[in-house]
C-alpha cells in the first residue's frame, strides 16, 4: 500500500515563501515520477509541478515557473515543493501525486495540504 503523507502548508503573507513536503512510504520511492497539484475554491485541480523518476527533469505549470521549485531524495524517498514569491492566487490545497515510471495515470495521492496566501 502505497501512502504519501504532505506536509509543510500553512498560512503566509504575500510575497513569502513556504515549502511542502510530501513523504512515501510502501513501494519503491524511485519508480515514481511525483507531482504536485492545486484545488482552489470551487475551482478544478490543476497541474503545478513533476519531477522525473531520476530528478533529472522537472515541468512546471506556467503560473508558477521561476516561482516555484520541485524536488525529491530518493533516498529519503520524499519530494517538496518550494513555494516562493507567493501571490494570493496561490492559495489552495496542494496534493501530491505520484505516477509509476512507465504509465500515464496518477495512481497515489496525498490528503492535501492547506497553502493560504494573504494579500
Amino acid at each position: 500500500q502505497v501512502q504519501l503523507v504532505e506536509s509543510g502548508g500553512g498560512l503566509v503573507q504575500a510575497g513569502g515563501s513556504l515549502r511542502l513536503s510530501c513523504e512515501v512510504s510502501g513501494s519503491t520511492f524511485s519508480s515514481y515520477t511525483m507531482g504536485w497539484f492545486r484545488q482552489a475554491p470551487r475551482k478544478e485541480r490543476e497541474f503545478v509541478a513533476h519531477i522525473t523518476w531520476s530528478g533529472g527533469s522537472t515541468y512546471y505549470a506556467d503560473s508558477v515557473k521561476g516561482r516555484f521549485t520541485i524536488s525529491r531524495d530518493n533516498a529519503t524517498t520524499t519530494a517538496w515543493l518550494q513555494m516562493n514569491s507567493l501571490k494570493p492566487e496561490d492559495t489552495a490545497v496542494y496534493y501530491c501525486a505520484a505516477r509509476p515510471r512507465f504509465g500515464v495515470q496518477w495512481s497515489y495521492w496525498g490528503q492535501g495540504a492547506q497553502v493560504t496566501v494573504s494579500s
